[in-house]
């Protein structure tokens, strides 16, 4: 119960943030909050959002997962190259998902059976997907189908951000799972003291490979929407989409050091990153500022989470000195009646 009360005091504070943030950018440029812009909006989230979302469960591990971003433009241009081929459009949902599920194994197995650095091994797995999938597709630019049933459903019909109500479904399944399932608990308990964990009967390395295999199931599914959203894509690319989505994560509460998972959390932490990012673009174009909006957003992104984490670590502290003052507490009495 005070866990719950918690997060929800942690999310309205997001929330509250992310509301303050959109009146500011309306205030600033009445065309923020125009129809065509929160479809646009919506649109760019879903991709976002849904790679936060499983790559939440490695950092609940206190692992990461760098390999997200490339992993997801890998399998969209994958899949895309058959699209283009000749294979019906259906046949391009499973196999993203499937590239997303073999990264995702792949990471489990460098980091859980080898004992590789997370970072490292995500990293090697990063420039992998990058490089392979350019091999494998050649062509420079990747060409979805629009106005089709794909794009209704996984993008927008006629006007409707239907990709939002996805990360809505998808963060409803994260949740359950993170927290009414024994993957979820197992997880968390990692991420909070790994080898306690191991010594208690419980194997360690298969629910940590799980957690990587969510984050690439993820990456897989966010192929899906940003197909169906940006119908042109570009090979080899990729780079950076990983650390929006993890900078959605930290912002929205999920502890670095693992243990403690916020899934929604991750999920508005997303939604804030997109609307600075867009009201950027409004705000810097009514005033004729010659600034690329792109970078001042990676600035803004970089103190939020920066603050977010050094938030995160002195929290910890906090608790960490409070649990030894009570154990010094709990042996005083003792020493007083051995004397």
């Amino acid at each position: 119960m005070n866990n719950f009360l918690k997060k929800s005091k942690q999310n309205a504070i997001i929330l509250a943030s992310l509301s303050v943030l959109v009146v500011i950018f309306t205030l600033l440029n009445r065309n923020f909050l125009d129809k065509y812009n929160v479809v646009n909006m919506a649109q760019s989230l879903a991709p976002y959002a849904i790679m936060s979302l499983g790559v939440t469960f490695v950092i609940a591990t206190g692992g990461i997962d760098l390999s997200i971003g490339t992993v997801c433009i890998a399998a969209s241009t994958v899949a895309g190259k058959l699209y283009m081929s000749g294979c019906d459009i259906w046949v391009t949902i499973p196999v993203m998902i499937l590239i997303g599920l073999l990264f995702g194994v792949i990471n489990g197995l460098l980091v859980a059976k080898l004992n590789l650095p997370a970072f490292i091994a995500t990293l090697g797995t990063m420039m992998f997907a990058r490089g392979i999938s350019a091999i494998i597709v050649s062509d420079p630019n990747i060409f979805y189908p629009t106005g089709t049933w794909f794009n209704s459903v996984f993008s927008n019909s006629n006007g409707f951000p239907v990709g939002f109500f996805w990360v809505i479904g998808f963060a409803l399944i994260c949740g359950y799972i993170m927290y009414k399932t024994r993957l979820g608990r197992y997880i968390l308990s990692i991420g909070s003291n790994e080898e306690a964990t191991r010594l208690s009967g419980i194997n360690t390395d298969f629910y940590k490979m799980m957690a990587y295999i969510i984050s690439g199931l993820g990456a897989g599914l966010a192929a899906i929407f940003w197909s169906a959203s940006f119908t042109t894509v570009a090979t080899a690319t990729g780079n950076g989409m990983e650390l929006d989505a993890i900078a959605g994560v930290y912002i929205g509460g999920t502890s670095a050091a693992g243990g403690i998972a916020s899934i929604s959390g991750s999920a508005i932490g997303s939604a804030m990153l997109v609307v600075i990012r867009s009201g950027l673009n409004f705000v810097l174009a009514k005033f004729n500022l010659n600034v690329n909006s792109t970078y001042v957003t990676y600035v803004l992104t970089g103190v939020i989470v920066v603050v977010a984490v050094l938030m995160d670590v002195l929290k910890n502290k906090k608790q960490s000195d409070v649990k030894k003052q009570n154990k010094k507490e709990k042996r005083k009495p003792k020493a007083q009646k051995s004397k």
